[in-house]
C-alpha cells in the first residue's frame, strides 16, 4: 500500500521569497545478480513542489520488478500522486521567526503533580487555578499574547502595566481618582455543555456586568456578602466603597479615597476569576469541579483524582489568536494532563512521545537540574529547552516563634555556612544567580541592591564558617562530645530541588548543625506549615511580583505574618508594622518605594530565610508543538493560558513515529 509522507519534515529553512522548485529524484535502485538474470528489488521515486508559502505533499513511488533477458515484470508499483497542498510556514509576528502555521486539532499531554484542592477561588485562593479552572473561568484582564518578545517574554511571574490587555474587560478608564470604570467585552457567553448539569443552569447566557459584581463581591465580602474569602483583600482593595453595575457591559468601582494600586489589584490579582451565580446559588459553592462553568476557551470535563484531568476545546469561545487574530482559540481539541509526581516518569513519558509539553502549568514539573536537562538532550537530542529564572526556591524558612531560632545569631550562622558560589559553579553549572535579595526582584527602584547594603549585614550573607561558629558560640551552643552544637529538623517540600538540601546539609554539619531534611508532598508541607509545629521548611524569596502583592502576601496578616503558611515575618516587629502602613497610606509611588525598602530592608536584616541561589527553571516540549517560545504564563497564575495558544504539527509528530 502507498504511504503519505510529510515533507514538510524534511525542509530544514524556507526563505522569505521562494523561487518556484520543480524536483524528481531517484532513489536508490537495490540489485541482486545471480546467474543468468538481475533482480531490481526496489526504486523509489519522490517529487516535490515547493511555491512561496506552501509545500505539496506526495507519496512516494515504489517501483518493485523482476528483469529477466527480454522481458521485465512488474511486481508491485505505487502510483506518485499529489495528496494535498497545504500553508507550510508563517511568521511569528513577536519573534520573526518562521513556523509551521497554526492548525487545528488533536491532544496535548502534560504531566502535572499538584493534587486537586478544590476549584473555588473562594475557598482556597488562587490554587484553583492549577485544579483545573484556569482557561475555563476567567479574568478581567491579562497579558498581550501578541507583545513582542523582546519587549517581554512572558518568562517571570510579574507582568508589567505596559503588557496588561483586556480579557474580558474590552477596556478601562479612571474619570477621576476614586473611580474606576470598566467596559466589558460584549458577545461573551458561559460555555454550554450538555453533559454538564451545572452549564445546563446558566445555559449559554451571555456575562453581564452583574456576573462581575457578584463575583468581586463575593470574594471581598460586600454588598450581599458579610464575610470575605479565604484571602484577605483589605489591604489591596480598600478602601472600596462600592462596585456596581452601570447597564449590561459596564462596572464602576468606587473608592471612599484615592489609592494607589487597586486598577492593578482588580486587573491581576490571582483569585479574581468571574464566577456563574446560577451554579454557587444551587450548590452552595463552587467546589466540585462537575458544576464549572466558565466562558473560557476550554471546558473542564473531567478530573480523576490522582490519574488525570481532561478539558475539551470550548466550540463557542469568542476569542482569537492576538498573533493571527483570523484563528480562533483554541487550536487543539484536548488538554490533558496526567498525575506524576515523580520526575523520572514523566520524563519517560515525554521520550515515549506519551507527552508533549513539560510546563509550569504542572505545578512544579519544570525541570530544576542542569544535569537533568543535559542528560535529556544527549539522549533526545530533538526535544526543545526553555529555561527561565522565577524567584529562589533555595531558601529555608526558620521558624521564629522557637528556639532555637528565635535568636537571630542562630539565624544568621545558618546562613554564613553556605558557600553558595561553590556550590552554583559546581552543583548548578554556574548558571544560578548567588547575590543575596529581599522579597522581589523585578519591579525596578523598589529593592536596594546587595552592594549598598549595609556593611555589617552584608557580612551576614556572606560565607564565613568561622564567624558562623563564633556566632554560635555567643548564643550559648558548644558543640557535644559528638561535635554536634543543635540538631534541628526541615520539612523540604518535593516541587524543589531536593539535592541542594542535601549538600547544604553538609555546610551545616562542619559548624555543628545537624539537620535532618525530609522531603514531603504538598499537603503534609502546608499542614505543618500552617500549625507552626515545623523547625525549617523550604520558602522562597526574589519574588518578580507587584510589591504590593509582595507585601500583603508576606505581611502582617494573622497568617501571612506570623510566619506559619509563608514569610517567617513575626506581627510584632515595630520597623516592618510602620513601614507596612506607611506602603499602604501611600499617595504616591514614591512614598511606595520609600515604605517598601524599609519593609523588605528589616526583613533581610532580621534574617527570617536562608537565601539561596535562583536557578533556572526548565520547560520542554517535543518538537510537533508549536507556537511556543518558552512562556510561563500571560498572567499571575494564567499557565493554561498558554497552553491553548500552542498547536500540535501532526505531521511533524506522525513522521517522527507518533
Amino acid at each position: 500500500m502507498s504511504k503519505v509522507i510529510g515533507l514538510r519534515w524534511a525542509v530544514v529553512a524556507v526563505s522569505a521569497v521562494m523561487l518556484l522548485v520543480l524536483a524528481a529524484a531517484c532513489g536508490e535502485t537495490k540489485t541482486i545478480e545471480v546467474p543468468g538474470e538481475t533482480i531490481v528489488v526496489e526504486k523509489i521515486v519522490t517529487e516535490r513542489v515547493e511555491v512561496p508559502g506552501e509545500t505539496v505533499v506526495v507519496e512516494k513511488e515504489v517501483v518493485k520488478t523482476v528483469e529477466v533477458p527480454g522481458q521485465t515484470v512488474v511486481v508491485e508499483k505505487e502510483v506518485l500522486k499529489v495528496v494535498e497542498v497545504r500553508q507550510g510556514y508563517v511568521t511569528d509576528p513577536t519573534t520573526g521567526k518562521a513556523v509551521t502555521e497554526p492548525q487545528y486539532g488533536g491532544t496535548l499531554t502534560y504531566p502535572y503533580k499538584n493534587r486537586t484542592v478544590g476549584t473555588d477561588p473562594f475557598l482556597t485562593g488562587h490554587l484553583p487555578s492549577k485544579a483545573g479552572i484556569g482557561s475555563v473561568n476567567e479574568r478581567l484582564a491579562w497579558g498581550d499574547w501578541g507583545i513582542a518578545r523582546d519587549k517581554f517574554d512572558f518568562r517571570t511571574t510579574y507582568l508589567p502595566d505596559f503588557a496588561v490587555t483586556g480579557n474580558l474587560a474590552e477596556s478601562w478608564e479612571t474619570p477621576d481618582d476614586t473611580t474606576i470604570v470598566f467596559n466589558l467585552r460584549k458577545g461573551v457567553h458561559w460555555a454550554l455543555d450538555p453533559d454538564s448539569e451545572a452549564s445546563q443552569l446558566v445555559n449559554g447566557r451571555e456575562l453581564t456586568a452583574d456576573d462581575v459584581v457578584y463575583s468581586f463581591q463575593r470574594n471581598l465580602g460586600t454588598g450581599e456578602f458579610t464575610e470575605p474569602s479565604v484571602r484577605n483583600y483589605e489591604t489591596s482593595l480598600q478602601p472600596l466603597e462600592s462596585i456596581q453595575a452601570a447597564g449590561k457591559y459596564t462596572v464602576v468601582f468606587k473608592l471612599t479615597e484615592p489609592k494607589l494600586g487597586v486598577l492593578r489589584s482588580i486587573l491581576q490579582d490571582v483569585q479574581m476569576f468571574i464566577l456563574p451565580r446560577e451554579v454557587i446559588d444551587k450548590y452552595g459553592d463552587y467546589e466540585d469541579w462537575r458544576n464549572v462553568v466558565g466562558t473560557g476557551p476550554i471546558i473542564l470535563k473531567e478530573i480523576i483524582e490522582g490519574v488525570s484531568k481532561t478539558h475539551v476545546r470550548n466550540p463557542d469561545y469568542y476569542g482569537y489568536d492576538e498573533k493571527y487574530p483570523e484563528n480562533r482559540l483554541p487550536y487543539i481539541d484536548q488538554l490533558r494532563g496526567l498525575f506524576m509526581e515523580e520526575e523520572a516518569t514523566y520524563l519517560a513519558a515525554l521520550r515515549t512521545g506519551k507527552v508533549d509539553i513539560i510546563h509550569g502549568a504542572g505545578g512544579g514539573t519544570e525541570l530544576k537540574t542542569l544535569d537533568t536537562v543535559r542528560s535529556l538532550q544527549r539522549t533526545d537530542p530533538e526535544i526543545q529547552v526553555s529555561a527561565y529564572f522565577q524567584r529562589s526556591d533555595m531558601v529555608e524558612v526558620m521558624n521564629v516563634r522557637k528556639p532555637p531560632f528565635d535568636d537571630i545569631r542562630v539565624r544568621r550562622a545558618m546562613q554564613m555556612a553556605l558557600d553558595l558560589e561553590t556550590i552554583n559553579d559546581t552543583y548548578f553549572g554556574g548558571f544560578g544567580k548567588t547575590e543575596p535579595m529581599g522579597g522581589i526582584t523585578a519591579v525596578p527602584g523598589f529593592v536596594t541592591p546587595f552592594e549598598e547594603w549595609p556593611k555589617e549585614i552584608k557580612g551576614y550573607y556572606t560565607y564565613d564558617p568561622a564567624g558562623a561558629e563564633a556566632l554560635l558560640d555567643a548564643a550559648g551552643l558548644p558543640r557535644g562530645a559528638d561535635g554536634v552544637r543543635l540538631k534541628v529538623t526541615l520539612d523540604w517540600r518535593d516541587v524543589y530541588d531536593f539535592g541542594y538540601i542535601e549538600i547544604a546539609t553538609g555546610y551545616w554539619a562542619d559548624i555543628g548543625v545537624d539537620v535532618e531534611s525530609t522531603l514531603m508532598g504538598t499537603g503534609p508541607w502546608v499542614s505543618r506549615r500552617a500549625d507552626g509545629t515545623y523547625e525549617m521548611s523550604s520558602g522562597n524569596l526574589a519574588f518578580p511580583a507587584d510589591p504590593a502583592f509582595w507585601i500583603n502576601f508576606y505581611g502582617l496578616t494573622e497568617c501571612g505574618g506570623c510566619g506559619e503558611l509563608v514569610g517567617g515575618v513575626p506581627p510584632n516587629n515595630p520597623v516592618m508594622t510602620a513601614a507596612y502602613d506607611a506602603f499602604q497610606a501611600a499617595t504616591t509611588i514614591e512614598e511606595q518605594v520609600r515604605a517598601f525598602k524599609k519593609f523588605d530592608g528589616e526583613s533581610i536584616k532580621q534574617h527570617f530565610q536562608i537565601w539561596g541561589p535562583i536557578t533556572p527553571l526548565y520547560q520542554v516540549n517535543q518538537p510537533w508543538v508549536k507556537g511556543f517560545n518558552g512562556e510561563f504564563h500571560i498572567g499571575n497564575v494564567r499557565e493554561f493560558d498558554v497552553l491553548v495558544r500552542l498547536w500540535i504539527d501532526q505531521d511533524l509528530k506522525q513522521a517522527m513515529g507518533y
